[in-house]
């Protein structure tokens, strides 16, 4: 599929809003995932990743974007609105773009341990081999500014992972030798 230079402009810079949602969440201490829903060129609907601060499993940057834009529209279906995320949505996102009817999605960077568009399981768009057919699909675009996803997600697990070193090497140099008595 052939995408017109204006529509990659406009793809664009509402990923560059995603990423900015992203951002939030990393300064919040989660993974730095964002979302945008854009209606009629407005963005109707807003989220990044909650699930630490909120102790809520479904508090996904996607899900959170769709409630937005459903208590906007004052619909559940999301006819017209395009979804723009940093991150290729897992099962329960993409499931749940499906049942609001969203038309068309954009993504980022593809997630090779919960992606529900091909990475780990296809659910969105029909495939060829599925015998039973959802009553709704989702059209994709993929890999729009994934360098910069894929780049604040490493980011952030570096810095996880990197902090999670300094601690060990902090406490296991505040534990005073062990020395042994005889008996």
């Amino acid at each position: 599929m052939i995408i017109p230079p204006e529509q990659t402009e406009i793809d664009e810079m509402w990923m560059h809003e995603a990423l900015k949602e992203a951002q939030k969440a990393a300064d919040l201490g989660e993974v730095p995932i964002g979302a945008v829903a854009v209606y009629q060129g407005e963005i109707i609907g807003r989220g990044h990743n909650r699930k630490e601060s909120d102790q809520d499993p479904i508090a996904h940057a996607e899900i959170l974007a769709l409630q937005q834009a459903a208590q906007h529209l004052g619909s559940w279906r999301l006819i017209d609105v395009t979804l723009y995320c940093t991150l290729e949505p897992c099962p329960m996102c993409g499931g749940a773009m499906m049942q609001a009817r969203l038309p068309r999605l954009v993504y980022g960077a593809p997630d090779l341990k919960f992606g529900a568009d091909g990475s780990i399981v296809s659910i969105m768009e029909p495939q060829a081999d599925q015998e039973k057919q959802f009553n709704h699909f989702v059209s994709i675009r993929r890999g729009v500014l994934a360098n910069e996803s894929i780049s604040m997600l490493q980011h952030f697990f570096r810095t996880i992972r990197q902090n999670a070193k300094r601690r060990k090497a902090e406490q296991s140099s505040d534990t005073p030798p062990t020395t042994s008595t005889p008996l």
